[in-house]
């Protein structure tokens, strides 16, 4: 497989505890379907229950054809504007890769983290009522959508924690 954007042979790479094929010269990344939610989860344990979407509502992203050729089936590449993230991805339609030109993980890392503190403290009810739903009918596994579920719950813990330290006082100092 060849870069899409520089041409040159990508090399295979462990990035996060997954297999990716990376450009030794631009340093982008591609990512085989699955791959950069697995890179995503393992870069950060808190982001699991965060998807990274690009599949799911196509409402929220601005989509045209870009320039590049998929480097696994040659076929054109769509740029995708990540939400308000101003991170432009180009993904195959065909295959699903996703390919990142250098630096974009790491904004999508962030603005998740961003959304993340935002979401639960603004939607915590809806997102907690949504995980659970996906438990039992998710597109990940049983295991992992539950894993993602007390991802939310210990989170909760953690900002309730410092936002309202003299409750978690008294609370911690209950009998049990």
């Amino acid at each position: 497989m060849n870069c899409p954007l520089c041409k040159t042979e990508l090399k295979k790479a462990i990035f996060y505890q997954t297999e990716v094929d990376y450009c030794p010269n631009c340093l982008g990344l591609w990512f085989e379907k699955d791959e950069l939610r697995e890179a995503k989860d393992e870069k950060d344990k808190n982001l699991n229950w965060l998807d990274i979407d690009l599949w799911k509502d196509e409402t929220k992203f601005k989509i045209s054809k870009g320039k590049k050729l998929c480097p696994s089936c040659s076929m054109p590449l769509y740029e995708i504007n990540y939400g308000d993230s101003g991170v432009k991805v180009d993904v195959c339609n065909l295959c699903q890769g996703i390919w990142l030109d250098r630096g974009e993980f790491k904004k999508i890392i962030d603005y998740l983290k961003n959304r993340g503190k935002k979401e639960i403290l603004e939607n915590y009810f809806k997102n907690l009522i949504a995980e659970g739903v996906e438990v039992f009918t998710g597109p990940e596994t049983f295991k992992s959508e539950l894993v993602d579920f007390l991802t939310i719950l210990k989170l909760l813990n953690y900002k309730f924690a410092t936002q309202h330290p003299t409750i978690t006082k008294i609370i911690s100092g209950l009998p049990k």
